[in-house]
């Protein structure tokens, strides 16, 4: 760069440090336009997002922070990152595979295991290659039996930041040993602009008949039910908002929206399929998500406290961003009727998410 300054107003300088002994910095990617992505190896995280809104300002839509030392001191360790090896999560810390029962996943979400463990993808350093201005590569190598899970997992993810301001996810994993995997991205956006204290006017849409209630653990019971009938219904534009503290037991549970939607459609030829839409009547800011994952979990940052500063010296208060989390369901490994999570020696595990921004 030929500055040290990003358009979000980071400081190159204030991600370059070493962690585990290897080198940490930040990446910038920057369109034809001059919207601009910048993520970090440390958990592959998406630090800042500048989209234009509808007066052409460019606006920071991701929540987190200014530097590296707030990362690694942050009360939220997901914002923006990649989580695994088992993205959401598992019940008590344990599922069967082949027989063979594995019960050593850390225990560090209540009773479950979230999001891979306690040093999950989202707190390693991963290689990455900047491949081009829009592009960039990383990787990671998790070792056997790391928090738990069986195999040595090769994971790529590749950010390709589009001129027509889409950012293309693309993950891709090999096993040595038969293995699970759930892979997601836990950006947590405010279309308004980062900081804006509340997602309750955001315009949503999500392409789902059915999602997966849960129990107080917020692991999925089972069968999905209908959103029919119920605040969870999203099929037809609402905003996030408007009956999130209804009296209904699912969202008094997760103290809003935190749980699974099944998606009406599932990919063919790989090519990502329409998941969900939102909009900031704020900014005029548009987000279309599109995937190749057979379910997104919504979460509306009901645990978000505003404790701390973000990146602009902004706080995070309770429902202050919202997150679409493309993925598999939780739970899976223990619940024989979801779509596997299971990857084994010879299979290429393949998944493709698109974050596309416009104006309205």
């Amino acid at each position: 760069m030929e500055n040290d300054q990003t358009q979000s107003g980071l400081r190159v300088e204030d991600f370059r440090t070493q962690i585990d002994g290897k080198e940490i910095s930040l990446c910038v990617l920057t369109n034809k336009s001059g919207a601009e992505v910048t993520v970090t190896n440390y958990g592959a995280k998406i630090v800042s997002l500048m989209v234009p809104d509808k007066n052409g300002r460019l606006t920071d839509v991701v929540t987190g922070h200014r530097s590296i030392h707030d990362y690694l001191t942050s009360e939220e360790p997901y914002f923006g990152a990649v989580c695994g090896r088992y993205g959401n999560r598992i019940a008590k810390g344990r599922f069967t595979l082949d027989g063979t029962v594995y019960d050593k996943l850390a225990i560090n979400n209540g009773p479950n295991s979230l999001h891979g463990g306690l040093k999950g993808f989202n707190a390693v350093v991963w290689e990455m290659e900047q491949v081009d201005r829009q592009t960039v590569k990383l990787q990671y190598v998790s070792a056997d039996g790391e928090e738990g899970f069986p195999g040595t997992l090769r994971v790529e993810v590749t950010y390709r930041w589009t001129d027509d301001n889409e950012l293309a996810i693309a993950y891709r994993a090999t096993t040595d040993r038969p293995t699970v995997l759930n892979l997601t991205n836990h950006s947590y956006f405010n279309l308004s602009g980062a900081g804006d204290p509340s997602i309750g006017d955001h315009l949503l849409t999500i392409d789902a008949d059915y999602y997966l209630p849960t129990d107080e653990t917020a692991i999925p019971l089972g069968p999905k039910a209908t959103v029919e009938g119920t605040p969870m219904d999203f099929r037809e534009c609402h905003p996030v908002g408007e009956r999130i503290d209804e009296p209904f037991e699912q969202l008094i549970i997760g103290k809003g929206y935190d749980h699974t939607y099944v998606l009406n459609r599932t990919a063919s030829d790989g090519l990502p399929v329409f998941c969900a839409r939102c909009a900031s009547p704020k900014t005029g800011i548009v987000m279309n998500t599109y995937t190749t994952e057979p379910g997104v979990q919504l979460y509306t940052g009901n645990w978000m406290t505003g404790n701390f500063e973000g990146k602009k010296g902004q706080r995070y208060p309770m429902r202050a961003a919202l997150c679409l989390e493309t993925q598999h369901f939780p739970d899976s490994p223990n619940k024989p009727d979801y779509p596997s999570t299971v990857l084994r020696p010879g299979e290429v595990f393949e998944s493709t998410t698109v974050y596309a921004f416009s104006v309205e």
